[in-house]
């Protein structure tokens, strides 16, 4: 009997980026599930091979009526809204919340390893990011929804037949985030475009304390976050929620100055330093939006120590190599 691996959000970002994954060593017995309402989303699974494609609502009915029961290997769970201006909360409650819940007691049930996106988001106002309830403050309906989440799991340890593994994604980056395009697509795709078609890159200017563009983030590229969802498919034992982050703050600046001396590079132009970049008018800060107040996180880096005592001792990339990498993928893309 045919078992099968569970992709939920597998036409999104990360979701295609494992599809990928698993096709690279050999696994394509997958069933891969989206919601293809925006259609152009189809092109990240052109390059890979799956065993069927389902629409989200067909499979939820599927996997509630048992016709997957005994069938499936493992739930790599990231279908997921993950728009934080989304303020539709009965859309994002059940979308994400709920969605989530159907698979873990599919899971439960079935005895079946899941992996699960959850979200740096879960911290909001925080300063201190440790996977602990006491540094959860979510500042949006799309954060509140993963914490919820991961609250449920928590009561629910016991309940447990297989192992569970959150991911308490930082800011991803890398290929396949196209169809994200404007607010939910990453800073490093933002600046790349935009400083291809205006030939600058414009970032907020200070907020929070912290200098124009020097408001930090912990930048995880998209590979590092495949291979650690594949490690612990392969080796999780135990179930746990662990912050998937470089445990590296990084500045906009930083982001900035990565994609632009990339693009410049390539076209025989030598890099500039930051304060360069800056002079040459490269690099422009404008006014801190109104409606970002009171709702923004100025400062992210996730703790990793918890990750690591799990197991997970891969390294990651940094941002000038990673954002590197990520902005030579997109001039080959556009020629």
């Amino acid at each position: 009997m045919s078992r099968y691996y569970v992709v939920t959000g597998a036409a999104g970002f990360i979701g295609s980026n494992i599809v990928a994954g698993l096709n690279a060593r050999g696994v394509t017995n997958i069933i891969a599930v989206d919601n293809l309402k925006k259609g152009d989303k189809f092109r990240n699974l052109v390059d890979c091979e799956i065993a069927d494609y389902m629409d989200k609502h067909d499979f939820i009915d599927s996997l509630r009526a048992g016709a997957f029961d005994g069938y499936v290997e493992a739930v790599i769970h990231q279908g997921a809204c993950s728009n934080t201006m989304e303020h539709d909360g009965l859309y994002m409650m059940d979308n994400n919340y709920r969605y989530s819940v159907d698979m873990l007691e599919f899971c439960i049930q079935e005895a079946v390893p899941m992996l699960y996106a959850s979200s740096a988001a879960t911290y909001g106002a925080s300063s201190v990011f440790v996977e602990d309830p006491r540094y959860e403050r979510p500042l949006n309906v799309y954060g509140y929804s993963k914490i919820l989440f991961d609250r449920i799991l928590r009561q629910r340890w016991n309940e447990l037949t297989a192992p569970v593994v959150g991911f308490r994604y930082f800011n991803v980056y890398g290929p396949r985030e196209e169809h994200k395009a404007g607010a939910g697509s990453s800073v490093a795709f933002n600046c790349f475009h935009q400083f291809r078609k205006e030939g600058r890159v414009k970032l907020f200017e200070g907020c929070d304390g912290y200098g124009n563009g020097g408001q930090l983030r912990d930048f995880i590229y998209v590979e590092d976050v495949v291979q650690a969802n594949l490690h612990f498919l392969d080796h999780a034992t135990n179930s746990g929620i662990y912050n998937l982050g470089t445990g590296r703050a990084q500045s906009f600046n930083d982001v900035a100055a990565a994609v632009i001396n990339t693009c410049r590079e390539a076209e025989g132009k030598p890099a500039l330093s930051l304060e360069g970049l800056q002079q040459a008018g490269l690099i422009e800060y404008v006014p801190f939006p109104d409606v970002l107040k009171g709702k923004y996180q100025s400062f992210t880096q996730a703790d990793i120590g918890a990750l690591r005592a799990a197991g997970y001792d891969a390294p990651f990339h940094d941002v000038a190599t990673g954002v590197s990498k990520y902005c030579a993928k997109l001039l080959g893309a556009a020629g």
